[in-house]
């Protein structure tokens, strides 16, 4: 059974996690939420990276995990090419707004991109929309939009703020749209964001299509481990450990509520 390890500010890695298991069930997932210094996508790139690089080292030595899963885009774009040139013998697996799976089914190319200021004021993800412009071969409106505190709302399990705000960065993305073409495709470019999927998809109306990157995460992560996939849902038994550096229970509340599972999460000092 190969160990995984998979982290995030807060409990909005789950929705990897999610399609981890799916993936792959008959792995071992230790999952630690940084719930001490949530949410990232505010802090400096400096603070994300050393958060980044002390867990990962925490991790690894504790936990002899074979591969990491940084289910974090404001992680992934801060510090993962750092994590990379410290761990050159070990597979390290990002998250990334999924703007080129968007570019290839939107019919207008207007997308829209919500993500936390950390991702979308990133060098990183401005390479990747240069990148996806570039090889699509036509032309993109991707209209990207920094959602300060909506990760933390939806961390916190506050269902009114996390509304107002949706509804609010959604105006923002019409707002400032540069093209008449209507927006026919929108990036949830934070981990948190696919577990208030309904609430934007609502607002967004049914000609919207959300795109969210787990599932693309959880089918590298088996590539680079050389895994089979699940052949049926009947297939393995996952086991999976569940660390905070901050309180445990909203971890384990979180995982009961959008993975069906009931498991006690521990406390973890990093």
């Amino acid at each position: 059974m190969k160990t995984i390890g998979v982290f995030d500010s807060g409990v909005g890695g789950l929705s990897v996690l999610r399609a981890l298991l799916a993936e792959m069930p008959d792995a071992h997932y230790v999952y630690l939420a940084d719930g001490a210094h949530a949410p990232y996508g505010e802090r400096s790139a400096q603070q994300v990276a050393e958060r980044a690089q002390r867990i990962t080292a925490r991790l690894r030595e504790d936990h002899g995990v074979d591969a990491l899963v940084v289910a974090c885009n404001t992680a992934t774009a801060l510090a993962i090419e750092s994590l990379r040139q410290q761990h050159p013998d070990w597979p390290i697996v990002g998250v990334e707004p999924a703007l080129k799976p968007a570019a290839a089914i939107s019919r207008t190319g207007h997308i829209g991109v919500l993500a936390t200021r950390g991702t979308v004021e990133s060098e990183r993800f401005a390479r990747l929309r240069a990148r996806v412009e570039s090889e699509s071969g036509r032309t993109l409106h991707f209209n990207c939009q920094a959602c300060d505190g909506l990760a933390d709302a939806i961390e916190r399990g506050d269902e009114p703020a996390t509304r107002f705000l949706c509804a609010r960065y959604l105006d923002a993305v019409h707002a400032t749209a540069n093209t008449q073409d209507p927006m026919d495709t929108l990036v949830l470019g934070c981990t948190h964001y696919p577990f208030a999927a309904d609430i934007l998809q609502s607002l967004a109306g049914p000609s919207v299509h959300l795109i969210e990157t787990g599932a693309p995460v959880a089918r590298r992560t088996r590539a680079v481990l050389g895994l089979p996939g699940a052949t049926s849902p009947e297939t393995g038994t996952p086991q999976i450990t569940l660390l905070s550096t901050g309180d445990p229970a909203p971890l384990a509340h979180a995982a009961a509520r959008w993975l069906g599972t009931q498991v006690g999460a521990g406390h973890m000092n990093v």
